[in-house]
């Protein structure tokens, strides 16, 4: 197997899942019914800002009606709950999608919480989250979902396989275990209280690195031949890590001069790739799954809503 064989091609599954969608749209507007996101843009988070871009790009390609409210960072509680509460009263209104961080001092649990769950497209209130802890139909987390898409779609058996989660976040290494689980794989969860955690994510047949933080696996932590997949994004700026992380990489070293930064992961690919059987580069892993399932569950709910 080349090197280039060993990736799991984010792009090309979320392709292949936007695809779907597409099909999908255009078999209900056919009947009349047209999907439709309404995305909750609070203060001028300029990462929050491009992300909702992309969303509302995204639906305007598969053919979702896309709604933005933009609100200021002086937003008060009370105008997000209430502005929350029109939105799941508006019977067009399918999926409703908080982008986070809100504000200082803004309640962003409170705010969810108040979501309609059968609108709840990011899967984030504690009635979806127990569906899924039940393993009952319910709105899942996208980027874990769209992991579970991609290992799926590239052929790689769960089911009786050891498999250790690093990370235990809501939004990503606890439904990505719940998920892993209910798919009959062995599950470990690691977090930054776990002792060894090399000797522990050696065991994993499948490692799902989620920590959220920089090149934290690296080739001990990683048996020959395990499958990884590398959901963390980091932004760096400095060139000495630059030439650490990808020593001799004139691609990447080209990318950052010319931009003044590269992306990388939670894993150290370089150092990891040798000893993985497939794994996720960043970019062009995880990262296009997430809007792409984010499309999945707003036709979900509107099917579901709809009764079609």
């Amino acid at each position: 197997m080349t090197d280039q064989d060993k990736l799991l091609d984010g792009n090309r599954t979320a392709a292949a899942i936007r695809a779907d969608v597409a099909a999908e749209v255009a078999t209900l507007r056919g009947a009349g019914i047209t999907p439709r996101l309404d995305v909750v843009l609070a203060g001028d988070d300029p990462a929050s800002r491009v992300y909702v871009g992309s969303k509302a790009k995204a639906c305007g390609e598969l053919g979702i009606e896309s709604h933005t409210h933009e609100l200021p960072a002086a937003v008060t509680q009370r105008e997000l709950e209430v502005l929350v509460d029109q939105l799941n009263a508006d019977r067009e209104v399918d999926g409703i999608l908080v982008q986070l961080p809100l504000p200082a001092g803004r309640d962003s649990h409170a705010v969810l919480d108040r979501i309609d769950p059968a609108k709840d497209v990011d899967g984030f209130h504690p009635h979806n989250v127990g569906l899924l802890q039940q393993g009952r139909p319910g709105l899942v987390p996208c980027t874990p979902a769209g992991v579970m898409e991609l290992l799926r779609r590239e052929g790689i058996e769960v089911a009786g396989r050891r498999v250790v989660v690093v990370g235990r976040s809501d939004i990503v290494g606890k439904p990505m275990a719940m998920m892993l689980l209910h798919a009959h794989a062995t599950v470990t969860i690691c977090h930054s209280r776990t002792r060894d955690l090399a000797a522990v994510a050696r065991q994993a047949e499948i490692l799902v690195a989620a920590a959220g933080r920089l090149a934290l696996i690296g080739a001990d932590h990683v048996a020959e031949g395990a499958v990884v997949v590398d959901v963390g994004v980091h932004r760096v700026e400095d060139r000495a890590t630059v030439e650490r992380l990808f020593p001799g990489n004139a691609k990447k070293l080209g990318t950052f001069e010319s931009r003044g930064a590269v992306l990388a992961g939670d894993v150290d690919f370089t150092a990891v790739a040798p000893r993985a059987s497939r794994i996720t580069p960043v970019p062009g892993g995880v990262g296009p799954l997430t809007i792409a399932m984010l499309m999945a569950n707003t036709v979900r709910a509107a099917r579901r809503r709809r009764g079609v």
